[in-house]
């Protein structure tokens, strides 16, 4: 090892360990926040019922009973049945597993696609920048529902398409975020120290810049997948997204529309199951935000030691 990689490895020490302080901190701050706790413990309960849906669930999920069709919730369908005599509870525990892989995968191609850009944008400036931001600002200023419909309309009804055309709605976001972000930390001392004993641009992205910008894309993060199940129950709904008969919370609501009067529980029920999962990310995401900004943390942890 040389010594001009030794004394970058050195300068990159110092940030990646307060990085790991910060990241000690917050939790220790999240788990004070009653709120984000809740929302931590209803995501929990969420990802086991859609890992094992399948095994909790009473019946098939387009197991079909005309004779049971439009029963109320009773002990033997906690949550009634619909139109066809199907179990609605079985069909909401299935429907997690679309609702949340949807969520994830489609922030997961936002964070792909969204936070390079963001990292290149913020770190060349220029000409870079420009092109890359005005691209982005394009795709921001479309509605994002509208702008998912357009990718449909290009790529086809689907939960893959679906998942595509949520990750692209989300790409400026984490893009605008991660370029704010880099153009502060670019200038400090420990990035021109390792400019200057010659590290690689690829380095000092990678090692001194990337780990703190961690934070608020983490943020974002939670705060995107709330509103991208909101945004894949829109698309199901319009007939976009997942298709019959697979179950989706958007699409049971659609189904139980036509229903409501008769049978009110076929909308309520993957309603709630909606809005609660949004809530709970809601929950988490304002508990990453309060942790991350030094005097939400300092109150928080003064009522926590209180």
């Amino acid at each position: 090892m040389t010594a001009t990689s030794s004394r970058d490895d050195h300068y990159a020490g110092e940030p990646i360990a307060e990085h790991r302080s910060r990241l000690r901190a917050t939790v220790d701050t999240i788990l004070l926040n009653r709120l984000a706790v809740t929302g931590l413990i209803i995501l929990l309960l969420l990802v086991i019922a859609a890992a094992i849906g399948p095994l909790v669930a009473p019946y098939g999920i387009n197991e079909i009973s005309i004779p049971d069709r439009l029963q109320g919730p009773s002990a033997s369908h906690w949550f009634g049945t619909d139109d066809l005599g199907r179990d609605l509870f079985s069909r909401v525990i299935i429907g997690s597993r679309v609702s949340l892989m949807v969520g994830f995968i489609a922030v997961g191609i936002a964070l792909l696609i969204g936070v390079p850009i963001g990292l290149a944008s913020g770190f060349y400036g220029g000409a870079v920048d420009s092109w890359l931001m005005r691209l982005m600002d394009i795709l921001f200023a479309l509605p994002a529902i509208l702008l998912a419909i357009a990718v449909l309309a290009v790529l086809g009804p689907g939960i893959g398409n679906a998942m595509i055309a949520i990750g692209i709605v989300y790409t400026p976001i984490f893009a605008r975020i991660t370029r704010g972000s880099v153009l502060t930390i670019k200038e400090s001392v420990f990035v021109s120290a390792a400019r200057s004993l010659g590290a690689t641009d690829i380095r000092i992205l990678r090692t001194h810049i990337l780990p703190n910008v961690v934070a608020p894309i983490t943020v974002q993060t939670s705060l995107s997948l709330a509103f991208a199940i909101l945004a894949e129950a829109a698309l199901s709904f319009l007939g976009l997204g997942v298709q019959p008969p697979d179950p989706a919370w958007g699409r049971m609501l659609a189904e139980g529309r036509g229903f409501f009067e008769q049978a009110p529980w076929m909308a309520i029920f993957p309603g709630l199951a909606i809005v609660i999962t949004v809530m709970a990310f809601n929950f988490v995401g304002d508990g990453l935000r309060d942790a991350l900004d030094p005097q939400q943390r300092s109150v928080i942890e003064s009522r926590g030691q209180g």
